[in-house]
């Protein structure tokens, strides 16, 4: 994947942000701007992000079957509305990351998941 970083040494978190077009047009447009070139910064130096599309749900209980539902297994008050995979040196650095994203600033919210490694991939 073009752009992204692979460090060992660097700490990868997962961000899901949480927001809805109401939100985003409340905010004033400098501070929205601010956050995409935030996000856009964050994108050249390797993170990887996106908008969330469609959703759907993949069972398959004792490898038996595969079942396929459409639309999102949780629910929130607000729709999820993007991922990021950043990579940060610490969590505290990654809340300073997701608080500067177009969510955060935009009456929404950022979920930041520390993302540990499988076994077998410590580096």
């Amino acid at each position: 994947m073009a752009g992204l970083r692979v460090q060992a040494s660097m700490p990868r978190f997962i961000t899901i942000g949480y927001g809805d077009r109401s939100g985003y047009d409340r905010t004033a447009k400098t501070v929205r701007d601010a956050a995409h070139a935030a996000d856009a910064q964050r994108m050249r130096e390797g993170d990887v992000m996106g908008i969330a599309g469609k959703p759907v749900q993949v069972r398959n209980h004792d490898a038996a079957e595969v079942r396929v539902t459409q639309g999102p297994f949780l629910s929130a008050d607000l729709p999820v509305a993007g991922f990021a995979l950043v990579e940060a040196p610490n969590l505290e650095a990654a809340i300073e990351i997701a608080a500067r994203s177009p969510c955060a600033v935009a009456q929404g919210v950022v979920e930041v998941w520390p993302l540990d490694p499988t076994p077998g991939d410590e580096g």
